[in-house]
């Protein structure tokens, strides 16, 4: 999808109190993947207010407000958005993750525009780059796509702080817009919650179940692949430089390690002398107290036994103190083990990410490349083959869509999502359609609109609301249809951006034709009488009496 598309869709009206719509259109976002069909089905009509991308983006960054990564923790309204932040340090075999709810009265409506709520959350919280995050994004929508409701999936994946929040109605994303509000709860899966590039498990919500579905779009989801693998490969990169880090330091530590040991091994040769020298001095003494025992009146002999008791015991106070040395660096020597395993394990598991991260890229731009080759092949094939055409897709609205169709073949090779084209007309303009789409609802409304012509998406539309049977005339490179203003309709004209350059002067009936002639535009006013409006301004022409009508004709044609 082009960029301008993406930004028109992406501020698409997100508020309101519910998610049912008078004009609802259905667009496949992705198709069938194995055994299931996954299909986002989105609002892709007019709306009656349209809000900026930063407005959307600002319900996503306001979730993260006074958000903190390390504790278990809730933000945003329970009714429009919400995140259950369920992290743990239990269970260090399963995932943390970010819940992200859309509340029973939200009201986005378009999976591009959830993406940029929930990319723009990331980025605050998490510090991502956006484009980073609205990949990520992306991939998180269609995950929780796959996985709705299976409980036995996530049960295994995440830690009970996750799970014990899900239900399996809610689990996921459902397929339809009108599913999300009150019945989402969307898994982010949480490898590192220090920020940063690897917050997210892109492994997690990159599976192979994930990529093939992605695969069955029509442009085999390559951009935001692309995106994927170029995120893999810098956390590639990042793992690698935390691994050599850290087998820098396991080095460091390892030399420590081998001094520590040493001066074990020098303690415990001293602690070996000090006992043996202990022994001895008992020894001495013992056989000191026997002489001195056997001659009690030798005063010498009972002064060199209290002597040799001395000395035997300052030598066994020595040998305790050594003993004790001992027992302390071998603590210290242990402590050392440990802080060096850990730098070594760190250095493995980080050069296991790398390799890790580096094959999955490896293998997805492989893939990639043979999509490409694919998607080139039928785009070269539809250049050479393919003409627009119209569908009428609702009998009794007469409402249309652009389809792409193979002229030889008759095959559609491609259908609008907007399946509101009204009268049965578009004109093309430059790479795009324009058209009048819509219906008149809550939130809907009936525009003029441009239709990219690759992605058949609306990618801009009128401020001016169209009477609904409202025809559309292209004259040179302006277009004009009648316009709804406070329930008054004027006709008027608009350029190919959709704005609108003038409005008629006078009302006229929202169903009238419009014929141009060289005095001006024919249409009908509300009073069923035909009136002229000038081609420059639209200001009603002023029309005579027959007498003075009649005088003006003689002295045209020189009748006395």
């Amino acid at each position: 999808m082009n960029k301008l598309a993406k930004l028109f869709l992406a501020t698409a009206f997100v508020f309101g109190l519910s998610s049912a719509f008078a004009g609802e259109v259905n667009e496949s976002e992705i198709k069938s993947i194995s055994d299931q069909t996954i299909v986002f089905e989105n609002y892709t009509g007019p709306h009656k207010k349209v809000d900026t991308l930063a407005q959307i983006k600002e319900i996503g960054s306001s979730l993260a407000n006074n958000f903190n990564k390390d504790i278990s923790s809730n933000y945003g309204s329970e009714d429009r958005y919400y995140v259950i932040h369920a992290v743990s340090t239990e269970e260090p075999d399963k995932l943390s993750a970010d819940i992200f709810i859309v509340g029973k009265n939200a009201g986005v409506d378009h999976v591009r525009n959830l993406r940029h709520i929930v990319a723009s959350y990331l980025t605050k919280a998490y510090g991502y780059e956006y484009d980073d995050a609205y990949t990520i994004a992306t991939f998180v929508t269609v995950y929780n796509a796959v996985y709705r409701g299976n409980l036995d999936y996530f049960n295994s994946k995440y830690k009970s702080a996750v799970t014990d929040n899900l239900t399996d109605d809610k689990a996921g994303l459902a397929i339809s817009y009108k599913e999300w509000p009150g019945s989402t709860q969307m898994v982010i899966p949480l490898n590192d919650v220090n920020g940063g590039l690897s917050t997210i498990d892109t492994s997690v919500i990159s599976d192979k179940k994930v990529v093939e579905s992605m695969r069955e779009e029509d442009d085999k989801g390559i951009d935001e692949r692309k995106n994927m693998v170029d995120i893999k490969e810098r956390e590639a990169e990042n793992a690698s430089e935390k691994a050599q880090e850290a087998q820098k330091t396991a080095a460091k530590e390892e030399k420590t390690l081998q001094q520590e040991k040493k001066e074990l091994e020098e303690k415990k040769e001293t602690a070996d002398k000090k006992k043996t020298e202990a022994e001895s001095a008992q020894k001495k003494a013992d056989e000191a107290k026997k002489t001195a025992a056997e001659n009690p009146k030798d005063k010498e002999a009972q002064k060199e036994a209290e002597t040799a008791q001395k000395k035997a015991d300052e030598a066994k106070k020595e040998a305790d103190t050594a003993k004790e040395e001992v027992k302390e660096q071998e603590k210290v020597v242990e402590e050392q083990e440990k802080k060096t395993e850990e730098a070594k394990k760190e250095a493995s598991e980080e050069q296991a990410v790398a390799d890790k991260k580096n094959t999955e890229a490896k293998d997805e731009r492989t893939q990639i490349a043979q999509d490409q080759k694919e998607v080139i092949k039928q785009s070269v094939l539809e250049d050479t083959t393919a003409i627009y055409a119209l569908k009428i897709v609702d009998d009794s609205k007469l409402y249309s869509a652009i389809v792409k169709v193979n002229r030889l073949t008759g095959e559609e090779l491609k259908t609008s999502p907007v399946k509101v084209v009204r009268n049965r007309t578009i004109y093309p303009s430059g790479n795009n359609f324009i058209a009048i789409a819509g219906e008149s609802g809550k939130k809907s409304a009936v525009k003029l609109v441009q239709i990219d012509k690759t992605n058949l998406d609306i990618v801009k539309e009128s401020e001016e609301v169209i009477a609904e049977n409202s025809v559309l005339l292209q004259v040179g490179s302006e277009y004009l249809a009648v316009v709804n203003d406070n329930k008054k309709n004027y006709l008027a004209k608009f350029n190919s951006e959709l704005e609108c350059k003038v409005k008629s002067n006078v009302e006229i009936n929202p169903n009238t034709p419009v014929v141009p002639s060289a005095e001006g535009y024919c249409v009908t006013d509300t009073n069923g009488k035909v009136i002229i409006l000038k081609l420059s301004d639209l200001t009603k022409v002023e029309q005579t009496t027959a007498e003075k009508a009649s005088d003006t004709l003689k002295a045209a044609t020189g009748d006395r």
